[in-house]
């Protein structure tokens, strides 16, 4: 009798577990990517030049730190870490946050643009580091006359061991749901788990929506501020990227929207509309039209979610 007790109360707890969670499946809508960029910072301490500043200033051991550019002002490393920079916001403008690991959630409607991007951009670093490799050895024979008694010959990589401190990877990993969890620990304790990550999932996503929120806020505030006429004395000068950028979040309105989130649909429909055929030129010669773009920009602005905007 207590035994068929405990196991009416262990299956009641398993319903409540799965009924108080309500997190959206979104495994067939959204997948994991994660991009890895390396590159040789071409920076170095030199000890001896630190305590040589440090004793010249009467200063305690550790206070001052010298660090070296090894190739001084090479363009070419410098063009491969612009580029990397660049590429690293190219690939945070098309995914969405998700972990504090580097995982990104990427809406499937999303892959194929951002894969082409991708690719594109890894030719582009490939590009690059090789035109550096190329030209590295003479930018040591720069570097010794430009660093003078700071050179040190021995503190620069040999090409192959450079060519290692390079690297472009880009990883896709499919989103479990809860109930793919197949592990053997026991059903009470499965349930727990199944739980705990529902509970991380859901937060993760809410997140991840957040920051399309927080995007679409932000663009949509530049171009209401720019479009104030009020003043006729103070003409607000703006480029044709302020309604690109608004197209641009239209676009995202719509593949981000993994959840299928009614709210987010009808922000996406009405900005549609209302810059349909609308271009940049067009606002600033048109004050009917630059009256009523600024109207509905307003108006989605007030419907969009309280996040702590």
């Amino acid at each position: 009798m207590t035994q068929e007790l405990i196991t009416t109360q262990d299956q009641t707890l398993r319903n409540s577990v799965k009924s108080e969670v309500s997190a959206p499946s979104i495994g067939s809508s959204a997948m994991l990517c994660e991009l890895s960029i390396s590159t040789w910072t071409g920076r170095k301490k030199d000890r001896k030049a630190s305590e040589d500043v440090t004793d010249a200033n009467f200063a305690a051991s550790g206070v001052a730190s010298v660090h070296k550019k090894l190739l001084a002002d090479c363009q070419e490393l410098m063009a491969v870490q612009k580029f990397t920079a660049n590429s690293r916001n190219m690939h945070y403008a098309m995914t969405m946050p998700w972990s504090d690991t580097g995982l990104r959630l990427l809406p499937t409607a999303q892959y194929f643009k951002y894969h082409q991007a991708m690719t594109d951009i890894q030719n582009e670093y490939d590009r690059l580091v090789d035109t550096f490799l190329q030209g590295y050895e003479w930018e040591i024979t720069q570097a010794s006359a430009k660093l003078g008694d700071l050179f040190n010959r021995d503190e620069y990589p040999s090409i192959d061991s450079l060519r290692n401190k390079f690297g472009f990877r880009l990883s896709y990993i499919p989103l479990p749901d809860s109930g793919d969890f197949r592990i053997d620990i026991g059903n009470e304790a499965n349930e727990q788990v199944k739980s705990h990550y529902q509970d991380y999932y859901s937060a993760q996503l809410n997140n991840a929506m957040n920051d399309v929120w927080q995007r679409t806020h932000k663009a949509l505030s530049a171009m209401s501020e720019r479009l104030d006429y009020s003043d006729n004395d103070d003409k607000k000068i703006f480029r044709d990227t302020l309604v690109t950028n608004v197209l641009d979040m239209v676009e995202l309105l719509n593949v981000c929207n993994v959840n299928g989130d009614g709210q987010m649909t009808a922000a996406r429909m009405k900005l549609e509309d209302a810059f349909r055929g609308v271009n940049a030129e067009a606002l600033r010669e048109d004050e009917h039209l630059r009256s009523e773009t600024k109207r509905t920009v307003d108006e989605v602005i007030k419907s969009l979610p309280s996040i702590g905007l």
